[in-house]
């Protein structure tokens, strides 16, 4: 069990985000007898999850909605395999502009040292 100043510095958040992502539910850690958050290696496995989906632009909305339907249990998997394939998509059209934006650069930034050597 890891408290949460553990937890936040294991996975690189502020405790008030771990706070903010319980009253949001998207986590729902365990406490002790002093009220205490305690987190397993469970919790901390889906909080490295959530914060993948974070990082890949997957709106607040979305990743509670995921949440919730993990909670409400095994009957809601269509709808969480249709939620992340929907991120998917996301994603991939994402790394298609990184793609293409970074062709671009490319070419510019080979055109300007195209044009500083020329001037050498």
């Amino acid at each position: 069990m890891y408290s949460i100043g553990e937890v936040a510095k294991a996975i690189g958040v502020s405790t008030h985000t771990l706070r903010y992502y319980e009253k949001e539910q998207i986590i729902l850690p365990d406490r002790n007898e002093h009220g205490e958050r305690k987190y397993t290696e469970s919790n901390l496995q889906w909080l490295k999850f959530v914060l993948k989906l974070k990082e890949t632009q997957m709106p607040i909305n979305k990743i509670k909605e995921y949440a919730f339907l993990y909670t409400e249990g095994e009957h809601t998997a269509l709808a969480r395999l249709n939620l992340l394939e929907e991120h998917k998509r996301s994603i991939e059209n994402q790394l298609a502009t990184l793609i293409e934006t970074n062709k671009m650069l490319d070419h510019k930034i080979n055109t300007y040292k195209e044009a500083i050597t020329q001037k050498i």
